[in-house]
């Protein structure tokens, strides 16, 4: 699930990524990975709130498409179950886009 904010003082959105209790499972940590990290999974690690629920915020420029997905505990990829679109991978189905 993914919540947006458009910045008045430059040409960014403030889109907040979050990973549900339910969504995550077990999961000790879950990363966010994406065509606007390089599909890092080391650059956006996603926080664990108390509440079990996993979440992350980054400014992405304004005008664009951004594919991404999770990645749980190192091993599992999970799509966003609220995503925009999908478009496929060409590796193991789909990836999640976000539009800002």
């Amino acid at each position: 699930m993914t919540k947006k904010e458009y910045l008045k003082t430059k040409p960014e959105c403030k889109v907040t990524f979050k990973v549900s209790k339910k969504m995550a499972g077990e999961a000790s940590k879950i990363a966010l990975v994406g065509d606007f990290n390089t599909w890092s999974p080391k650059k956006d690690p996603m926080k664990k709130l108390k509440n079990g629920d996993f979440t992350i915020s980054i400014n992405l420029p304004v005008g664009n498409e951004y594919q991404y997905r999770y990645l749980i505990d190192g091993q599992i990829w999970m799509n966003d179950e609220m995503a925009e679109k999908y478009l496929p991978n060409n590796i193991d189905g789909d990836n999640s886009v976000v539009i800002v």
